[in-house]
This record gives C-alpha cells, sequence and structure tokens, in this order.
C-alpha cells in the first residue's frame, strides 16, 4: 500500500483533460465553446437571433415563424459541424510539459527503489535489535542463575568449615594484605637485584679498565724486551787481547745493565785511583799510569798469586786473562778515564766463577 501512495503523485500529473489543447485555450468545464470569428461573420453576415427574439417574432408574425425555424435548425446543423471539427483536431504536446512527465516517472520509480531498500534495512535493523534484546534477556538469566548459585556455595562453605560470612570477607581481606605484602617485597628484591647488577656491571667496567691497564702494562713490558733485544743486537762486539777471541762490551751503564739482563756473565762495576790496589770480585787491580788525552792506560791484575801488566791499552778494549783452579775467561774494560789518577770500568766473570766472600762497598 505504501508503495502505491508513493506512485499516486506521479500518476495525478499524467492526468489531461481532453479538450484542455483544443484552439489551444484551457477547457473551462460549463463554459459554451464558440467558434472564432470567420471573415465572413466579420465582413456583415447577419447574426442569428436569439430565442426571445424569435419567440417575439412568432408573435408579430405567425407567418414567419417556420423560415425562423428553418433558420435556427441550420445554425445548430452548422455548430454541430464546428464542435466535431474541434473533435477531430490533432493534439499538441510541448517539450517541457514532456520532460516534465519524465522527470516525474524517473522520481516515481526512485522512490519506490529507495522506500523498498529502506523498508529492507529497517526490517533487518528491527531483526537484530530483537536478537541483541533476547541475548542480553539470557545472560541477565544466566548471571541471576550463577549469582544464585555462588551464594549457595559459599554458604555451604561457610558452614562446612564453620565460618560465618564476616570471617568468611575477613579471612579474604588477609589473603589479599598478604598478596599485598608479597608483591612489595618482590618489588624490593626486585630493586635491589637491579641495584646488585649495576654495582656488577661498576665492577665489570673497572675490571675491564684493570684488564686493560694490565694488557697496556704487558704491552709496554713486551715493549721494553724489544727495546733490550734490539740495544744487546746493538751492543759493539770487540775483539779481546788474547788470541783474538770477540765478545760484547758494554760502553757505558745503561749497556752494561742490558748485559746483565741477559744473564750470561755476572758483571762487577769498579772505579780504580793511582798507586792503590783495589780487590775487584775475587781478583785485585791497580792503576799505574792514565793518559786522558789519548785515553790510554797502564794498569796490574793481581789473580792466583801472579800479575798481569795491562800495558798503553785504549778505552772499551776488552781485556783478558785466565783464572781460578779450573782456568776461565775473565775480562776487565775501561769505559772511562776521568783524570790521570783516576778510571772506571767493568769485571766480566763467568757463572761458574767463584763469588767472593763479601764484595766491597759500591762495588
Amino acid at each position: 500500500m505504501q508503495y502505491f501512495l508513493h506512485f499516486v503523485p506521479a500518476l495525478g500529473i499524467l492526468y489531461i483533460p481532453r479538450k484542455s489543447v483544443a484552439w489551444n485555450r484551457p477547457y473551462l468545464p460549463g463554459a459554451r465553446q464558440t467558434a472564432p470569428a470567420t471573415p465572413e461573420r466579420q465582413a456583415g453576415e447577419p447574426s442569428m437571433p436569439s430565442g426571445r427574439a424569435v419567440c417575439r417574432l412568432t408573435a408579430e408574425d405567425g407567418g414567419a415563424a417556420d423560415k425562423v425555424v428553418f433558420v435556427r435548425r441550420a445554425a445548430q446543423e452548422k455548430k454541430g459541424t464546428i464542435m466535431s471539427e474541434i473533435d477531430n483536431a490533432p493534439r499538441s504536446f510541448s517539450g517541457a510539459f514532456l520532460a516534465a512527465v519524465a522527470i516525474a516517472i524517473v522520481a516515481a520509480v526512485g522512490g519506490l527503489i529507495w522506500s523498498y531498500s529502506l523498508s529492507g534495512r529497517i526490517s533487518r535493523q528491527e531483526t537484530a535489535l530483537a536478537y541483541a534484546n533476547q541475548q542480553n534477556a539470557k545472560l541477565a538469566a544466566d548471571l541471576r542463575e550463577t549469582d544464585a548459585r555462588l551464594r549457595v556455595a559459599t554458604d555451604a562453605l561457610g558452614r562446612s568449615l564453620g565460618l560465618t560470612r564476616k570471617q568468611m570477607d575477613q579471612r579474604a581481606q588477609q589473603i589479599l594484605r598478604r598478596e599485598d605484602q608479597q608483591a612489595a617485597k618482590s618489588q624490593r628484591l626486585e630493586a635491589a637485584q637491579q641495584q646488585t647488577a649495576q654495582q656488577v656491571t661498576a665492577v665489570s667496567s673497572e675490571v675491564t679498565n684493570v684488564k686493560t691497564d694490565v694488557g697496556g702494562v704487558k704491552s709496554d713490558v713486551a715493549q721494553t724486551k724489544k727495546d733490550l733485544a734490539t740495544a744487546v743486537n746493538e751492543l759493539q762486539s770487540m775483539r779481546g787481547d788474547l788470541n783474538g777471541q770477540s765478545t760484547l762490551i758494554a760502553r757505558n751503564h745503561a749497556e752494561l745493565v742490558e748485559l746483565e739482563h741477559r744473564g750470561d756473565r755476572d758483571y762487577y762495576e769498579f772505579t780504580l785511583d793511582k798507586g792503590r790496589k783495589k780487590p775487584v770480585g775475587t781478583i785485585s787491580l791497580e792503576l799505574r799510569k792514565a793518559d786522558p788525552k789519548h785515553s790510554r792506560f797502564t794498569l796490574f791484575i793481581f789473580s792466583d798469586d801472579k800479575r798481569y801488566e795491562k800495558k798503553n791499552r785504549n778505552v772499551n778494549e776488552p781485556l783478558q786473562f785466565y783464572s781460578g783452579k779450573k782456568p776461565e775467561l775473565y775480562e776487565i774494560v775501561i769505559n772511562s778515564i776521568k783524570s790521570k789518577k783516576q778510571i772506571s770500568g767493568y769485571l766480566s766473570t763467568p757463572k761458574n766463577a767463584p763469588v767472593p766472600i763479601k764484595a766491597p762497598n759500591g762495588q
């Protein structure tokens, strides 16, 4: 029915009176339609008398009545002919009218479609709403049933344990407080663990720094060993005065230390004054002459109750001799001549050579 009501306005537009377009003028019900004035009538054709005039003529002249009736019938026939021509005249419609009709039809069809889709959507929404209300009612009933069962179970449990509801609430509160305390302890424990982890991280960083320092020290020691090996390799090799046997000598205190680090022989440093016999190791030495200008000197060596003279020798020249029950090679090197009365140098002895009981101070 509602689709018909939407369609009725469109049908109302299509209703058109039959004679509304004749003579290109609107049709008025009850109005008399007359033909337009023809040129002949406009030229002076006598108009047909009206009904009152005919009656008046009949009263005045009874002989002319037949003529009047004839004229009136002729006028009616002419009028009928004109009306039939009007009815048979072709109708004409304007383009605006046709466009309005088409738009009305399209609007009516669109209204029908929209109404159909809207009614379907409303029906679906009403069905979904009814289903949701049904589910809500079902859930509410289940909730009430569950609540009732829970109350019954709680009461039964309280009776079995001999506890009232108030006591059960107190026990529940105690359990909650205990859980809160345990959570607080867990948080403190986590904080302590984090602090410990930070401390361990700091200690690890310090250990890493120490390892880095140790690595640096190791690198320094390795570099020192390398430098020492390089210095030892750079030590001057000289031929001794005994059978031309070559040996490494130290030209200063630093090189002497490097020789000591090698550990091949024992070394004793000394300083001699002219005319004074001085024990060095297991032997004794005495300066006889010193020439700073030409870097030459003469000294006596006392060993195994024997005296050896080294005359006019040069600075840094190895002075070799044998000493001991099992003769071992000894070396004396003078590194500097400080004056005519003083020289300094060192004594080199084998590792298995006898060691003096008490070494002099400063030697």
